[in-house]
């Protein structure tokens, strides 16, 4: 149970803005969970997150894919980027396999929507994930927590505080996380199904603060995860068809299977042709410095270096009964530099800083006997290099103590090259065939901007607007330029896709009686999508490979509510409403050889209304302890999840998902237990679907209903 900055009226610390200010004193769309929150929520890992946060969706694709309001990257591959960033400890994290990060030992997590292109820089068209885990402290301490849930889900982690003297802290935290597969196992093949993960993960944290003005912070961490799980089903355990849309033909509507056994929704009768096996090992340390130079200046310096090696054997279907097996190997580090200065004086407030991230991969993906028997068609690709630099300012100014002024600029160039091929090996005769080089290297450059203004209205909360700009850089598909080297016959437009970028419009309020009894925070947002990179897997480099184009426009509008009211000490009543129209402005997609125009087509993952409703009792006992019932639900419109590769539009039909859990707390909270129940409708909710092409359509979906205990001490 990690501690967490937290004031006396529940207003919650925040570094969103890269320096700290409380959330509602923030005039940014933003949510923070604290640590406490996530252990009462049952919050274990990154994808239980989105429940508790408007507008967002984090599911498992190949690695984590995030999508905020609307917007999302399906390309998980070594030259993707996401659209939305994620951060451990203020480091952007590149690959969204490194992404799933187990929840011990954590301060907070901070959810910023929308486009945050000055402070945060590329990549963040749709928004921010910042996971931040718990610094050592002067205080010695320690905690443990332990959780067993259905489908042989173990939890169970622990840390410890050490103050080694008035001046030196270290802090130590290790993690264990194990789950079955939800996917029921139908066929009579002989490979194991699981566990799905199999993770043990630890840090370990230092902190020297010699005098107030100067506190250096280093951060090393360690996982491995041996899990490996059959994570899809046939797509017609749902969809009464998952037939891909003809060559000649338009996009095909796929009606929804309405069939409450959600155990033959789970199953699959797929024969595994080898035993499974995924290993993923990363490793990463950080640092970062805060030294007050004067009263009124502050320098910041915080780097990172991480590598992740790994390795996979599975199966990808042909059929729903049969496929064929496919390996992975890769390894990967990334580096990252960023100063940043402070100054403050009246009512002046600047930031100015510079950026330089570097991220290098080498990969090989084979699928055997693809083209017939003692074959493997695949991806050799070795080095994938990211370079990217980035300096920026902002500035606020105060010209009362209510209205406030904020202005910000950042120029962002990226650097991008891939020396790699699509092959077929004949393993008879040791013979390579080529299919295609896929070398190609380009620069992208943006200037993005940002202007704001808040007023804090005394006694009754914060009022703000702004104009936003956010930029995704481009890249390259697989092949290379026409006339570059022998065997190249790509044009230019075909091989690269170019930046993505937006403008957002957003006005908001963060609202709270005299007594904070009641808290109520809004906003109404547009966005203005241009170049919105679209992926899907084609036929169209000798096999199955990802490409990635630019849709030429989109166009989102939202509007977010959310409610925290207290009538009383022990009655805790929460509600979110959320509106989004989220649409293709004017797109044709490569879909199966039709020119379908998929203008006003929904987003992928974008329900146009989410409701969530939350009550906590909490039950004074005896000598301080008390005992907490909370319950909440989430009532979720239909959305689209539309295959562009195959021209099938799919839909998640609208749902009902409810979590309950009883917890008792001892005096001065030294320990806890706890009972929950999660999806207790046990909906199974679509995350991604696919129709019948080059491979058998395949679908994935959220958690069943599972049921668990849970506890905890500290000390």
């Amino acid at each position: 149970m990690a501690q967490t900055t937290v004031n006396a009226d529940g207003d919650i610390i925040v570094t969103a803005t890269r320096t700290e200010t409380l959330l509602s004193k923030t005039p940014i769309a933003m949510t923070a969970v604290s640590g406490e929150m996530l252990t009462q929520k049952g919050i274990t890992n990154t994808t239980q997150l989105a429940d508790s946060v408007p507008n967002v969706s984090i599911v498992r694709g190949n690695g984590l894919q995030i999508t905020i309001r609307g917007v999302t990257s399906t390309d998980g591959t070594e030259k993707g980027d996401p659209s939305a960033a994620f951060l451990l400890d203020g480091v952007y994290i590149a690959r969204p396999q490194a992404q799933e990060v187990s929840f011990f030992d954590i301060e907070r997590v901070e959810v910023l929507r929308g486009p945050q292109g000055t402070l945060y820089g590329r990549n963040t068209t749709a928004g921010v994930v910042n996971v931040i885990s718990a610094a050592p402290k002067f205080k010695f301490g320690g905690s443990a927590d332990v959780s067993y849930e259905s489908f042989n889900h173990i939890t169970a982690s622990g840390s410890i505080n050490v103050p080694v003297s008035d001046t030196f802290a270290v802090r130590a935290a290790v993690n264990y996380d194990r789950r079955d597969t939800f996917v029921n196992k139908t066929s009579s093949d002989r490979y194991n199904w699981g566990p799905f993960k199999d993770v043990f993960a630890a840090r370990l944290s230092a902190l020297w603060q010699p005098t107030s003005d100067l506190k250096v912070l280093v951060k090393a961490d360690y996982s491995l995860d041996n899990g490996y799980g059959v994570n899809a089903v046939p797509t017609t355990n749902f969809f009464a068809s998952a037939a891909a849309a003809s060559v000649a033909g338009t996009p095909i509507n796929a009606a929804y299977v309405v069939n409450s056994d959600t155990t033959a929704q789970r199953s699959s009768s797929l024969s595994e042709q080898w035993q499974g096996v995924e290993r993923k090992l990363g490793k990463g340390v950080m640092g970062q410095i805060d030294w007050n130079l004067s009263n009124s200046l502050t320098l910041t310096y915080l780097g990172s270096y991480r590598t992740m090696n790994r390795f996979m054997h599975s199966t990808l279907a042909r059929t729903a009964t049969t496929g064929n097996r496919d390996w992975f190997t890769g390894r990967y580090w990334q580096t990252s530099q960023e100063a940043r200065l402070a100054f403050k004086s009246g009512n002046l407030f600047v930031q100015t800083g510079g950026y330089y991230f570097k991220e290098k991969s080498g990969i090989a993906f084979f699928i055997l006997d693809f083209f017939g028997p003692n074959s493997q068609f695949g991806f050799p690709q070795d080095p994938t290099i990211a370079v990217s630099k980035g300096v920026f300012g902002q500035a606020s100014y105060n010209f009362t103590p209510e209205l406030k002024i904020t202005g910000g600029i950042r120029y962002s160039s990226d650097d991008k090259s891939r020396v790699g091929a699509t092959v077929n090996d004949d393993l008879t005769t040791g013979a390579r065939t080529t299919f295609q080089t896929n070398n190609a290297s380009r620069n992208f450059s943006k200037t993005t901007w940002r202007v704001g203004v808040d007023y804090d209205v005394p006694g009754l909360g914060l009022f703000y607007g702004s104009v936003a700009t956010g930029y995704k850089a481009g890249g390259f598909n697989d092949g290379c330029e026409t006339g570059t080297a022998p065997g190249c016959a790509l044009p230019a437009a075909a091989l690269y896709y170019a930046p993505e970028t937006l403008t957002s419009y957003e006005v908001g309020f963060k609202l709270h009686t005299a007594d904070n009894k009641l808290r109520f925070n809004g906003n109404y947002f547009h966005y203005d999508y241009s170049g919105l990179q679209v992926s899907s897997v084609q036929n169209v480099c000798g096999g199955p490979c990802q490409v990635t184009a630019n849709a030429a426009t989109a166009k989102v509008d939202g509007v977010e509510l959310e409610a925290t009211f207290k009538p009383a000490p022990n009655h805790v009543f929460e509600a979110m409403v959320t509106f989004l129209n989220a649409r293709y402005g004017n797109y044709t997609p490569p879909v199966a050889g039709a020119n379908a125009n998929f203008a006003g087509v929904q987003l992928n993952r974008s329900p146009k209304s989410v409701v969530s409703l939350g009550y906590t009792f909490t039950q004074p006992l005896g000598g301080g302890a008390e005992l907490a019932l909370n319950a909440k639900t989430r009532i979720s419109a239909s959305y689209a999840l539309t295959d562009i590769g195959n021209g099938v539009f799919f839909r998640q039909p609208n749902y009902t998902k409810s979590d309950i859990s009883l917890t008792y707390t001892a005096p001065d909270k030294k320990y806890y237990v706890g009972v929950f129940g999660k999806n207790l409708e046990n909906r199974l909710v679509l995350t991604s679907v696919s129709a019948n092409g080059t491979f058998a359509g395949t679908a994935v979906f959220e958690d069943p209903r599972t049921f668990g205990i849970r506890a905890g001490a500290k000390f």
